[in-house]
């Protein structure tokens, strides 16, 4: 690789990043706008044209207000965590695959499942600095849950991967010319959704945030700056969990304007569920984990494992 194709690469991956961020202020902007309409209500509707503009506003706020640090904390994890946090999740795009100049590599799949599992780091670290017994306990829950479905989604992930014979991503828009991936593997579609939602602590697994004992879980502490942060990271990784749903079991075909569309409609049902779920128990929640989605998400896999050795056992 020459220094203009390195040229090249960066630009595209500073782009991308651009272009993620614009869509995390104005994913904020849909779910706060869904959420008012399943409430009977108006959303934002002040800033700019029907509240179009109310991302950036709020942006602006809360970065320009002072930033607070708790007394008692370790104040380089607690000021890095967030970060670190928003770094990672917008690193797992870098495997978003590209047929232009980019990091479309073979390996894509095993780079996702790498750097979604460091996320757990960052949460665990700024539950733990900010010295707070309801930020420790969030971060614990958090941890946790994280860890749980990590797991599931990893299995679920290889039955997929086991199909299409290949750890490139870019591999699922090729086998997906026909037939959609969703009609041959509804079921563990369903589960791979529930686990991303378990994944990304949305609603109706946002333990980790339960404002009736825990305030605001983790991030309690965090204000101003830091809290922005944590909160694109979230908004990021929720647009990633889309993207790469869309990739898997809806067509995969990066390239056309369909696809776009599929990810909004995808983003849209985690908006939606959170305006029409109530919160889960946490037992249940872990019940669910490892005794629904493991066995089953185990017994996909060895499915496959069967199905495609005795393919090649009959080619040979």
């Amino acid at each position: 690789m020459n220094l203009f194709d390195m040229v090249l690469v960066f630009l595209s991956m500073l782009l991308l990043v651009v272009c993620v961020l614009v869509g995390v202020a104005f994913l904020t902007l849909l779910e706060r706008k869904v959420l008012g309409y399943i409430q009977i209500r108006k959303g934002p509707n002040k800033v700019g044209f029907t509240g179009i503009l109310q991302p950036f506003g709020d942006a602006i706020k809360l970065f320009s207000k002072e930033q607070t640090f708790p007394y008692m904390s370790n104040f380089n994890i607690y000021y890095m965590a967030p970060m670190v946090n928003l770094t990672i999740s917008l690193l797992l795009w870098m495997c978003m695959p590209f047929l232009t100049v980019f990091l479309n590599f073979d390996l894509s799949a095993l780079f996702f499942l790498s750097v979604s599992s460091l996320g757990v780091y960052t949460l665990m670290l700024a539950g733990w600095s900010s010295n707070s017994n309801y930020a420790l306990l969030g971060s614990l829950r958090a941890v946790a849950q994280t860890i749980s479905y990590e797991v599931s989604l990893a299995l679920i992930l290889m039955s997929f991967l086991f199909l299409i014979l290949s750890l490139n991503l870019l591999e699922f828009k090729n086998i997906q010319k026909y037939i959609w991936l969703i009609f041959l593997l509804f079921p563990l579609t369903l589960m791979w959704i529930v686990s991303g939602l378990a994944e990304t602590n949305r609603t109706p697994f946002d333990f980790a945030e339960g404002e009736s004992e825990l305030v605001s879980g983790f991030n309690i502490e965090y204000s101003s700056g830091g809290f922005a942060l944590i909160f694109l990271a979230e908004y990021s990784s929720i647009l990633f969990m889309s993207m790469i749903s869309t990739l898997m079991f809806l067509g995969g075909d990066i390239n056309s304007f369909m696809f776009f569309l599929k990810l909004t409609l995808v983003s849209f049902f985690w908006v939606w569920v959170r305006g029409t779920l109530p919160r889960f128990r946490y037992d249940k929640l872990m019940y669910l984990a490892w005794k629904s989605f493991l066995p089953s998400s185990l017994l996909y896999l060895i499915f496959f494992f069967c199905l495609k050795m005795n393919v090649f056992i009959r080619l040979l």
